[in-house]
């Protein structure tokens, strides 16, 4: 056996050390992604934003990406300058945009500043959010095709689930840990930690870019030794040409799996910006923990994507995985919607189940389209499928905060008003006091009271609101200022500004909360219609999956089979199947030019002593056949019938001849299999 050239993806320290490293900047996206989506409830109430503006600001995530194609431009660029140049501009991209959006977070914009009916602080966040997002989509096309280009034909269904478990864990992280970091120090500190991670994403990259760039200098040298040993399998890698877009876009199976792509996580990703706060208004659960539910189901796919990875790349199966997947995302959305069932063990239960379905349906999507299109393509194919897949990350999330306002008029207004009257009346209280608080410093005061009463009215009340003109708002402002001023008279002797701080918010929540519910003011938003959507999209995504299964099996892509190919010496390649494969093409090869030759020999033999004995018989027939043949033309020698003798010998040697062609052929059959 010839033992090939080992390249550095060969070893598996090398290949998953690369994958670790590359992912980094993954998870610094997806944790900044979702930094803002639990604190939906104080940018309300402490920025005065809307559902729409807070629709209008995850949306932006895709805008440039859609409207510009920047992320079709990624993918050319990626498939012609490489994975090095482009992850590293997508991961400065990333660092700008967020840097953008924390600028946007702590400045104070002109009241009722406006651009395009945009209020103007959050046009800014979402000019850098939309920057971010298309550092973040290139990003992720160019991680991608780093995996598979250092664990094709190896466990690459595997590898792709570990990358995205790591990305997870920023989501996981962001849920779990961004309002309570908002309430010690305040809402823009998750912002300011997803900078840092953006930071440490870049320079994560820089170093895989080594490692990248050590891989293709060992890619080289193994193509070169098996130049040098004449050892096949290595083809001639084909240049990308802008061509081979159509012949993509052209691909049905390709646009199964995209549109498969943009309802799934149409599904999952904006349901993600708006399940804290479902989490506190539906099923009345405490907003310092509200974030903790919707984290289990990033914390699960942290687990199952990895494992489900393993399963497609050992035993198949992957459109029926995707198929199982989109049907526990309609059991989910569709439980969810049910008006009436508020039970937060019902809703912990649904968002354990919406992680393995989420753990399902990417484990064998991401891992079937290089089944689908060819490795020189894959850089485009990723940037088109996560160009529409940005389609529904724009349009959901705004469609959802439309939605949610419309069917909602009063709520936003409503935070808003609480917020004012708060604000007036500790302006007045502290300030006639001397107690030398600052203008910052009352503000936040308003801010965190405010912030804490609504989320206390939502989460321990349960009353119907009454119609915004049957509640007589003078009349909560007059009481709101009377409660306050009576706490402010009752902590006046407080001397340590943070323990006044906290009296102060609790004393007056306790005096504001029933003074709301009492007035029945509406403040809770009912999400009925939102999870509606979701449920839509949940269906439309099994279609889908049963047409890409349909296509599968015409066009035979291989979905159904196993990712890892047959091995043939793990000790000496160390789990190779990529250049195994190769290999073992090449022995095969070689037995059978030998097995030919072998073949050749014997019927040279064969054909020697058969015309041994012909020669002996011709010495006795002499002169009559000397003369015959100088009368004639032509020579008549292949016409004589053949002796009785040879035909018993030749029949034989013809015989084994085909047995040994049999076998040959059975020996191939099965190495192919």
């Amino acid at each position: 056996m010839t033992k090939t050239f080992q390249s550095l993806r060969d070893s598996k320290k090398a290949r998953w050390t690369a994958l670790i490293v590359a992912s980094f900047a993954m998870f610094g996206a997806y944790y900044f992604n979702y930094a803002l989506s639990p604190l939906k409830p104080m940018l309300e109430s402490i920025l005065g934003w809307n559902s729409t503006d807070f629709g209008t600001f995850n949306s932006s995530y895709a805008v440039l990406n859609v409207f510009l194609f920047m992320l079709v431009f990624s993918g050319i660029i990626l498939d012609k300058m490489g994975i090095r140049f482009t992850g590293i501009m997508a991961t400065i991209l990333m660092v700008i945009g967020t840097g953008v959006n924390y600028f946007a977070l702590i400045t104070e914009f002109p009241a009722g500043a406006e651009f395009a009916g945009i209020k103007m602080q959050v046009l800014v966040a979402a000019a850098g959010f939309g920057i971010f997002g298309v550092g973040t989509e290139a990003a992720g096309i160019t991680v991608s095709k780093a995996v598979v280009k250092w664990f094709k034909g190896k466990e690459l269904a595997l590898a792709m689930g570990m990358q995205m478990s790591i990305a997870r864990l920023g989501t996981a992280l962001a849920l779990g840990i961004a309002l309570p970091v908002a309430n010690k120090y305040n809402y823009a500190s998750p912002v300011l930690l997803a900078f840092v991670f953006m930071l440490i994403a870049l320079a994560a990259f820089i170093v895989y870019s080594f490692m990248d760039k050590k891989l293709d200098q060992s890619l080289a040298d193994q193509k070169e030794y098996n130049k040098k040993h004449n050892i096949g399998g290595d083809e001639e890698e084909e240049l990308f040409e802008l061509k081979d877009i159509l012949e993509i876009i052209t691909n049905r199976g390709f646009w199964y799996i995209a549109l498969l792509c943009v309802l799934f996580y149409s599904a999952v990703f904006p349901f993600l910006y708006y399940a804290t706060d479902l989490m506190i208004n539906k099923y009345n659960v405490n907003p310092n923990l509200a974030g903790s539910i919707p984290a289990l189901l990033p914390f699960g796919t942290i687990f199952l994507t990895p494992l489900f990875g393993s399963i497609y790349d050992k035993k198949g199966k992957g459109a029926t995985i995707m198929i199982i997947g989109a049907l526990i995302l309609i059991v989910v959305h569709g439980t969810l919607t049910i008006p009436g069932l508020d039970s937060w063990i019902l809703a912990t239960l649904m968002v354990i189940l919406l992680g393995i379905g989420f753990s399902l349906v990417p484990a064998a999507m991401w891992p079937s389209v290089p089944k689908i299109i060819p490795e020189k393509q894959l850089g485009t194919a990723y940037a088109v499928i996560f160009w529409i897949q940005n389609i529904g990350l724009w349009g959901i999330p705004l469609l959802l905060g439309i939605i949610l306002n419309v069917t909602n008029p009063s709520v936003s207004p409503n935070k808003k008003f609480i917020k004012q009257t708060i604000k007036q009346a500790y302006t007045i209280e502290l300030k006639d006091h001397d107690l030398k608080f600052t203008e910052d410093e009352i503000t936040k005061f308003a801010e965190q009271t405010s912030t804490k009463l609504i989320n206390t009215v939502v989460y321990k009340t349960s009353y119907k609101p009454a119609d915004d003109d049957k509640v007589d708002t003078e009349s909560i402002k007059k009481g709101i200022a009377q409660v306050v001023r009576k706490t402010n008279l009752d902590l006046i002797n407080s001397k340590d500004r943070n323990d006044f701080e906290e009296k102060l918010v609790a004393a007056t929540s306790k005096g504001v909360v029933p003074h709301i519910v009492k007035a029945k003011l509406n403040i809770r938003y009912d999400y009925f219609w939102d999870m509606l959507l979701f449920t839509i999209l949940g269906i439309l995504s099994l279609v889908i999956g049963f047409l890409l299964k349909r296509e599968d099996k015409l066009k035979g892509y291989g979905l159904e089979k196993p990712n890892i190919r047959a091995e043939v010496d793990e000790e000496d390649l160390d789990g190779s199947a990529y250049y195994d494969e190769d290999e073992s093409e090449d022995e095969s090869g070689d037995e059978e030019d030998s097995e030919s030759e072998s073949s050749e020999t014997e019927k040279d033999s064969g054909d020697k002593s058969t015309s041994e004995e012909d020669s002996e018989e011709k010495d006795s027939e002499s002169k009559d056949e000397e003369d015959k043949s100088e009368e004639d033309e032509e020579p008549q020698e292949d016409e004589e019938p053949k002796d009785e003798s040879e035909e018993k010998d030749e029949e034989p040697q013809e015989k084994g001849d085909k047995e040994k062609l049999d076998d040959k052929k059975d020996e191939k059959d099965d190495k192919k299999e």
